[in-house]
């Protein structure tokens, strides 16, 4: 799938590296100039949708990339902290909030290690759009979003429909020699895939996904799956006949 097109549509993201380091490090640049600040797109439309009235609330944002959606919060009136293993990424984020400060206070971190998000005060809501197939230790991930979650606050988050399968030179959500029920890393090879050409994506089935959330104490609350832009899909009808976004809303379980 053409993540910058689709970025049309909202599709972000920054990578953790087996060894430690952001894929996204090396693109930035090109990352930040196709994903700009006005929040639009049906999948994070809805992603705020499903967060609800963030005024007074404190929010945190893994995977932020270069601080989009943390800076819409903000403007919404939360009490931001974003964090992102990409150096050059949370760079381009603080500069933003230099320019024109919203109070959003950023974090070079590796949100799966524990101690990333040690001594923060609890949070009422954790946001990571198109993050988590971006980040190799989901478990590590989602862990470190309960933990830092209230009792009975919220995590929402929008992926890459994981049954979404792909069109003509618009690769899916897993490789297009392999099987839905093949997990893991690999790099896309569609001919419009122009950023996950580069920093690839981990590929989990559904099962995974809410098995994962619901054992660290994240229940289901709300299902979206948004269609893909108008301009999206006209270009591209063959994969606009199938789920392209996954939004989702859990509950931490008190």
């Amino acid at each position: 799938m053409d993540e910058q097109e689709v970025s049309a549509a909202g599709v972000r993201r920054r990578v953790v590296g087996m060894a430690g380091e952001a894929r996204y490090d090396e693109i930035a640049d090109f990352y930040a100039a196709g994903w700009g600040d006005v929040i639009d797109d049906p999948a994070s439309v809805r992603l705020l949708d499903l967060l609800g009235p963030v005024a007074g609330r404190r929010v945190l944002e893994i995977a932020c990339g270069h601080g989009r959606v943390s800076r819409e919060l903000a403007r919404r009136g939360a009490r931001v902290v974003a964090a992102d293993l990409a150096a050059a990424l949370i760079a381009k984020a603080e500069a933003a909030e230099h320019a024109a400060p919203l109070g959003v206070r950023y974090l070079h971190a590796d949100v799966t290690d524990p101690a990333a998000l040690a001594g923060l005060p609890a949070f009422d809501a954790v946001v990571c759009s198109f993050g988590l197939s971006d980040t190799d230790d989901l478990d590590g991930a989602v862990s470190n979003a309960a933990a830092a979650l209230r009792p009975g606050g919220v995590f929402v988050c929008s992926l890459l429909h994981p049954c979404f399968p792909g069109g003509p030179g618009v690769s899916g959500s897993w490789p297009s020699e392999g099987d839905y029920r093949d997990e893991g890393w690999w790099r896309a090879d569609g001919e419009q895939s122009s950023l996950r050409r580069r920093v690839g994506a981990n590929h989990r089935t559904l099962a995974t996904y809410v098995g994962t959330l619901r054992r660290h104490g994240l229940w289901v609350d709300e299902l979206a799956e948004p269609e893909p832009a108008p301009d999206w899909a006209a270009r591209r009808p063959e994969a606009a006949r199938f789920p392209v976004f996954l939004v989702m809303r859990c509950v931490k379980n008190v």
